[in-house]
């Protein structure tokens, strides 16, 4: 292979990556969890930028439950955006043979 050719790849890939991770700061996804008592907003960046507690999900006498419901909605919110990720960093993963 061209030394040259390969250059230019690599600049057209740092191109397709940085515009990837840009993608990534505008994305949203919404995890839930308790029959959506708890709602976690994500971007692609992992950082939790919302969070949503219907009022019947705060039980004092019930804190433990809560606090699974939030880290359920929590994952659940990471898995959706873990996905989307795969879903457009694939093709281009598939090109390196990754």
């Amino acid at each position: 292979m061209n030394p040259f050719d390969l250059m230019k790849n690599l600049k057209d890939l740092q191109g397709t990556m940085n515009q990837m991770r840009e993608d990534l700061k505008n994305l949203s996804v919404t995890g839930s969890s308790g029959g959506n008592m708890v709602q976690v907003t994500m971007n692609g960046q992992l950082e939790m930028t919302a969070i949503k507690i219907d009022p019947i999900a705060v039980d004092p006498r019930d804190v433990n439950m809560l606090q699974d419901l939030i880290v359920s909605a929590n994952h659940d919110a990471l898995e959706k955006v873990q996905e989307l990720i795969k879903q457009k960093a694939g093709p281009l993963m598939g090109g390196m043979g990754l």
